[in-house]
């Protein structure tokens, strides 16, 4: 019953409300946005979503569009800004994904929505994620977000999809507050996002040969 009603009932009213609450929040973070980027505030992407649906995400942007003599998009350490670190860091660039859940394109807790070009690429067990709602947190965010692996990434959201109850959607939520107010495990160390998922696919592929 929470899994077929609930879960999105409880969605649609938290959206709502958590609308409501932190506009002034999502607009000054817009103003400031605009400004810092020359342009548009929000990053906007297709992802897959419940049955492998495609969607756009909405989140700030938190990084330039600077590039090199080439055209090519310079990497990720040298295009974020001292702003977007911080909204980063803070995880303010998710809050836009509220308007994504209340038009049920996506959850607030369940598998995060990755890049529609690794669709191919899972296994059957890995494209399970895809049965319920993608979430803006989720069971693999609490265990460690961009400091573990995809391989315990995976098996964080499929033993979610297997287990999803009112008990560890509070569990989770819980968590991801404490892990916001501590900054904890938002970014591997080295790097501000993780080796792409095709990356660690074909690397991996490789060595199996």
């Amino acid at each position: 019953m929470y899994r077929r009603f609930f879960k999105r009932f409880f969605d649609i009213i938290g959206a709502v409300t958590g609308l409501i609450l932190i506009f002034p929040v999502l607009f000054i973070t817009g103003v400031v946005l605009a400004i810092v980027n020359h342009g548009s505030p929000f990053f906007v992407q297709q992802r897959p979503g419940r049955k492998g649906k495609i969607f756009k995400i909405i989140k700030f942007k938190t990084m330039n569009d600077k590039r090199d003599e080439n055209g090519n998009l310079l990497p990720d350490m040298e295009r974020i800004h001292q702003a977007g670190r911080f909204i980063r860091s803070t995880s303010i660039d998710e809050l836009p994904q509220i308007i994504n859940v209340l038009r049920g394109d996506m959850s607030f807790i369940g598998p995060r929505p990755l890049l529609k070009e690794y669709l191919p690429l899972y296994t059957s067990e890995q494209g399970s994620r895809h049965k319920v709602r993608p979430g803006i947190t989720g069971w693999a965010q609490v265990k460690g977000r961009n400091t573990i692996s995809w391989r315990q990434k995976f098996e964080y959201d499929i033993w979610y999809v297997n287990n999803i109850n009112l008990k560890t959607d509070i569990k989770v939520g819980w968590m991801t507050i404490k892990k916001i107010v501590a900054r904890d495990g938002i970014n591997a160390e080295e790097n501000i996002t993780m080796i792409p998922f095709d990356v660690f696919y074909h690397k991996t592929k490789s060595k199996l040969q």
